[in-house]
């Protein structure tokens, strides 16, 4: 009788639980693992979402909901306890196009496209800080570590390209709860890939995405290096026989190294034609860096990224509104009207989703020089995607104030998005600590009046 072979304890952790290391692996499964099996639901009227998230909470009353009655009463009392006075828009507001849509001057480009846009304008959320909006708005939860609308997009349906992430983001919100592009308990693969837009001022062979091309490895040996690991993996799965995870891994690793190649050549500013980078605004001031953003956002849509994530901060205007709001406005304008531009001409408007969201409005009253945090009535637009172009839903009352018909709540706002893509966001779960969960919670309802 042969004698019981004795394993040390490492060896038991690891042929017992696949060792620590394993539990890593689990999360850095791929695109490719993800979307095998993947399917919508139903049919979709959106392959892809661009969101263009403005931090800060846009004014409304000054942007895209006019409200001639604000400006009429201007300096009576208002609230309850007629503390603050009205302040109303310094800015004229006209409609445009056949739909009629009212655009502040401050959005001239924008406002061009008005026969695009479907309008929400009674928007509200739970929360009136930032620190807890902004979350809510990524990932319907304002206290808690949750995968992002992003990731659960990337979950549902995985991504179009291997040689790219199904999830890109370019605006980084790190100071707001930490999780706005995160996965939360999903696969770490459905999490945000950060991108930096970069500007005209950087110096030549300045990387978008951090750490990506190891310095002291020639490509040669990056692959030599990557078949080595190969080899070594694949060694564990004829051990393992079935071990999903580290498959991913391997995949993970090979990604990566086709992200070298593509990444730098697609976002190469410099092959792009004088009139596209016109379009933008880029090499321009003050249209640059956002106007980089928005065009590194067409051409991720182009190549098959799921998610894609823009914005700007700086909207917060307590203060000095007349000065600053027509900055953050200014910057803005011309890049978002040249990618809708650009995606229109290029086919891709039509299953585009295009979101211009924020994370709460703007009072109707003073305060200062400015206006305080209103998350009972705001507005938000999208185009392309399955939605009604030049529509207009819901409205708030005559002071902007609060939502008074056609109300969306943000967990709304995300079930129609995820209804856009093919995902029924009650369908759409995910088991976690003996529970299911969802982005929309126990929420939320398809707003099927803005469906096209």
């Amino acid at each position: 009788m042969n004698a019981p072979i004795l394993h040390s304890r490492r060896h038991l952790l690891r042929t017992a639980l696949n060792g620590f290391g394993y539990a890593a692996f689990a999360g850095l499964s791929t695109q490719t693992t993800l979307a095998a099996g993947r399917q919508p639901h139903f049919p979709a009227r959106a392959k892809r979402v661009i969101m263009i998230f403005m931090q800060g909470g846009v004014s409304h009353v000054d942007t895209f909901d006019h409200k001639p009655k604000l400006t009429a009463d201007a300096g009576k009392p208002f609230g309850s306890k007629g503390t603050s006075k009205l302040m109303g828009s310094m800015w004229k507001t006209a409609q445009h196009g056949q739909s009629g849509h009212w655009v502040s001057e401050l959005y001239p480009h924008v406002a061009k496209h008005a026969d695009q846009l479907c309008m929400l304008h009674a928007m509200h959320t739970d929360q009136q800080a930032h620190e807890t909006a902004v979350p809510f708005f990524h990932t319907g939860i304002a206290s808690q570590a949750r995968p992002s609308t992003g990731a659960w997009s990337v979950y549902g349906l995985g991504s179009e390209t291997e040689d790219l992430p199904g999830y890109i983001a370019m605006n980084s919100l790190n100071s707001f709860g930490g999780n706005n592009h995160g996965s939360a308990f999903l696969p770490a693969a459905c999490q945000a890939t950060m991108v930096s837009p970069g500007s005209s001022n950087d110096a030549p062979g300045k990387l978008p995405v951090p750490d990506l091309m190891p310095a002291h490895l020639s490509s040669a040996q990056q692959r030599a290096q990557l078949d080595l690991l190969r080899k070594i993996n694949q060694r564990r799965l004829s051990i393992d026989e079935v071990n999903p995870e580290l498959e991913g891994v391997i995949a993970s690793y090979e990604m990566a190294f086709r992200m070298q190649s593509a990444v730098p050549s697609l976002l190469d500013v410099s092959k792009e034609s004088a009139e596209t980078r016109q379009l933008y605004g880029i090499g321009q001031s003050p249209t640059d860096g956002f106007g980089r953003q928005c065009l590194f956002a067409r051409k991720f849509a182009e190549a098959g990224v799921r998610y894609i994530e823009i914005g700007t901060s700086g909207w917060d205007h307590h203060y000095d509104i007349k000065n600053l709001l027509p900055a953050s406005c200014a910057a803005t304008d011309k890049p978002i009207a040249g990618l809708l531009t650009d995606l229109r001409q290029r086919g891709l408007l039509d299953d585009t989703l295009v979101i211009f969201g924020t994370e709460f409005g703007r009072t109707p009253s003073a305060q200062s020089d400015g206006r305080d945090h209103n998350n009972r009535a705001f507005t938000i637009w999208m185009a392309g995607g399955g939605v009604k172009p030049g529509y207009r839903h819901g409205e708030s009352d005559d002071y902007g104030a609060e939502g008074v018909d056609g109300k969306v709540h943000i967990h709304d706002l995300h079930a129609t998005m995820l209804h856009l893509l093919g995902l029924d966001h009650e369908r759409l779960t995910y088991r976690y600590s003996g529970r299911d969960f969802r982005l929309t919670d126990v929420k939320g309802k398809v707003v099927k009046e803005i469906l096209a």
